[in-house]
């Protein structure tokens, strides 16, 4: 009788209902787009030339001549460039990297990247346990930074790339920008006079107009 009675026992099936679940999981995306920080646009500032009332037209161009760097951006990785006012005789060829452009804008800029180095090693000794005066310490370098970038002592660079460059190309010039701290520059169109130097430096022929 006792096996009988054992075998007539009901089965109980085990089941898991996930229907509170979908509470929580609705909870925590909410949650989760609420707090999280979408990551910021990686932009890149570009200055462009002063435009003040108290400096003269005249002054203004001087100004700019004899801070001016106007670098040309040919096909095939070409790279040109030219100091002060345009002129066959002193357009000259060099290449990307730390031996080409790069070294004629820390030449031309060499005030300044001693002004950075300076700021870096100022930040540098300055060390703070809060988490919100580091935040402060951060704002302060940037903004001192650009300061810098910005100042008057830095050259005006005009940057041509030609229909033939390539987008790498470009994004590589604004890259030397940022690594010799130059703020002000700025992208203006490729003219057929432009060509026409780069021509007449190479030996390809067209003649002065």
């Amino acid at each position: 009788m006792a096996k009988e009675k054992a075998s007539r026992q009901k089965k109980m099936n085990a089941r898991v209902d996930f229907t509170p679940m979908v509470d929580m999981i609705m909870l925590l995306v909410t949650f989760f787009m609420l707090c999280t920080t979408l990551q910021k646009p990686q932009t890149m500032e570009i200055a462009m030339p002063t435009d003040k009332e108290d400096i003269k037209d005249e002054d203004r161009s001087q100004i700019a001549a004899s801070k001016a760097i106007t670098i040309l951006i040919g096909e095939n990785r070409q790279v040109y460039y030219f100091k002060g006012q345009a002129s066959d005789d002193n357009l000259e060829k060099t290449t990307f990297g730390s031996k080409g452009i790069r070294a004629v804008l820390m030449d031309a800029n060499a005030e300044a990247q001693q002004k950075v180095k300076a700021l870096k090693d100022k930040y540098a000794k300055i060390k703070s346990s809060s988490p919100q005066q580091d935040e402060i310490n951060r704002a302060n370098y940037k903004k001192e930074l650009e300061e810098i970038r910005d100042g008057e002592d830095t050259p005006s660079i005009i940057i041509k790339p030609s229909e033939k460059a390539s987008y790498k190309d470009l994004i590589d010039i604004l890259d030397e920008m940022n690594i010799c701290s130059i703020g002000r520059y700025v992208i203006v169109g490729f003219t057929p006079e432009d060509q026409a130097k780069i021509d007449r430096l190479n030996g390809g022929g067209g003649s002065a107009q």
